[in-house]
């Protein structure tokens, strides 16, 4: 059979994946490449367990190796079907602690066909952060990796991090050592983290939660409050509104929390040795909200591995280029919107913050991806791409502002009837920046037929009474007509301007 081309893939990249030998998952992932914005390709996660029982035994169970193993061996080989070159199999606490972690090690090696990188706890804490910063805008603020063997803290300062300290607060070691009694739990989960040197530092600054138990959390928390996007990444939630919250999940029977069916069955047990970590973390360390990381040790270690200048890049931006290589019809055409768009607010005086800025340039490269769909359906469908692509760096504010712009780009109407929810999403001043983003949009398309070689010969004249002109060349005066004029009209009302076309 004659391979067909891959369009649908960035070429030149070669396909990567880190095994993470954890204490409660065994996880392989395969990514696209090595890069600032991280594609996954493959995910698949066994549960074996390999930390139960630790703390009493000090030794691996002999079924949950077992599991592990025949895990490794199926990595192995979706690794060669995926044609991996770079694959990093890690292993955190239980592999690092157990007294039979040495041969499980060498069977791992065997099964998986690679030597197995043992990461010590202060390891993990800076690939949690690396993580971190890979996912987040210049973060500022504790990072918290909760795995099945241990927690690792980490304290960020605008895109910097030193040391980090482990915790032996996991979920299954926790469950161990207090013997399933969750009062006992909260007491030891207090202790370690009022001895710990992070205690008091994250006031004022955000909490960057990552591992699977605290996902899984949010997306109950999401559930019972009807939270409008249903993406992890990002998610933010007020500190000091958590505590019924999290008292409620210790409480109850996992099976009849309100919104459990959100969370898989594998995954319930352990909820209330998060939900107590967490509590600690808030009373200890007292950061002003928890935000959702989805980047954590594995995307941290293959972060680590990029020369400076990647790491240097935005990986907002670095996603957005990417999916306009993708989906645009000319990616050209999206990079110079965003020099016309400059360019245009700055005529009219509109301001913006360095995040409103970066937020317009991912809106510009994103702004033709759905012209594959049909007319009708092209803002609903570019306005849920967006919305629930996997972007890095960017809130949950910033996802309804770029998904809103494409949404009005095709739709030409500021009435939101379909997904009216994700409005509440962004604040006044953003909404409006969006509109006027988005009335730019259709002018634009019509004078360029979303081809480049148009708008850098474009320019804005002001008038003697404090009007604007659109100056178009001469030799390009045929674009000018009806339908580019009144979208032009459309544009002037928007952002409360006096505008008219013109060949000059």
């Amino acid at each position: 059979m004659t391979e067909l081309p891959v369009q649908g893939r960035l070429q030149g990249r070669i396909p990567v994946g880190v095994v993470d030998i954890g204490s409660n998952s065994v996880r392989l992932v395969i990514y696209e490449g090595n890069s600032q914005s991280l594609t996954v390709l493959f995910n698949e996660k066994v549960l074996s367990g390999l930390g139960k029982g630790l703390a009493q035994s000090n030794r691996l169970d002999p079924q949950a190796v077992e599991s592990a193993l025949g895990a490794l061996r199926r990595f192995r080989q979706l690794a060669e079907q995926a044609q991996v070159v770079d694959l990093y199999p890690i292993a955190t606490a239980a592999a690092r602690e157990a007294q039979n972690g040495p041969e499980f090690l060498a069977a791992a090696k065997a099964a998986i066909g690679r030597e197995v990188i043992i990461l010590s706890g202060p390891d993990e804490a800076r690939y949690a952060a690396e993580g971190v910063l890979s996912g987040f805008h210049r973060p500022n603020g504790v990072a918290g990796d909760l795995g099945g063997g241990s927690l690792e803290l980490v304290d960020i300062h605008d895109g910097v991090f030193e040391g980090g300290l482990t915790l032996p607060l996991g979920g299954l070691r926790l469950r161990d050592l207090s013997e399933g009694d969750l009062v006992r739990a909260q007491t030891i989960s207090d202790s370690h983290m009022s001895a710990s040197a992070l205690a008091g530092v994250g006031e004022g600054r955000p909490f960057f939660a990552v591992g699977g138990t605290w996902r899984n959390l949010a997306k109950l928390h999401m559930e019972q409050n009807r939270y409008p996007l249903h993406v992890m990444h990002g998610y933010e939630i007020d500190a000091t509104k958590l505590d019924g919250f999290l008292d409620a999940v210790v409480r109850s029977d996992p099976e009849k929390i309100p919104g459990i069916a959100a969370v898989s069955k594998s995954r319930r047990s352990l909820l209330a040795y998060g939900a107590i970590t967490l509590k600690s973390v808030i009373r200890i360390i007292n950061p002003s909200r928890i935000v959702l990381s989805a980047l954590g040790v594995r995307e941290g270690y293959l972060h680590s591995l990029l020369p400076d200048e990647e790491k240097a890049k935005d990986p907002l931006i670095e996603a957005a280029r990417e999916l306009s290589i993708l989906r645009s019809r000319s990616p050209a055409h999206a990079v110079e919107l965003v020099e016309w768009s400059r360019r245009t607010f700055e005529a009219f005086g509109i301001d913006e913050s360095p995040q409103e800025e970066r937020l317009r340039e991912a809106a510009c490269l994103l702004a033709d991806i759905g012209w594959r769909a049909h007319p009708d359906y092209r803002g609903k469908q570019a306005l849920s791409i967006i919305a629930h692509a996997a972007f890095p760096a960017v809130d949950h504010r910033g996802r309804a502002y770029l998904g809103l712009t494409n949404y009005y780009r095709h739709e030409g109407s500021f009435e939101q009837v379909q997904l009216p929810e994700l409005e509440s999403l962004v604040d006044e001043r953003l909404l409006a920046r969006a509109r006027m983003l988005a009335s730019l949009f259709r002018v634009t398309y019509l004078l360029t037929a979303s081809m480049p070689g148009v708008l850098d010969q474009l320019r804005w004249v002001q008038d003697l009474r404090g009007g604007f002109t659109l100056a178009v060349p001469r030799q390009l005066s045929a674009l000018i007509g009806e339908r580019p004029e009144g979208r032009l009209q459309q544009f002037a009302k928007t952002i409360g301007k006096s505008l008219r076309m013109e060949a000059r």
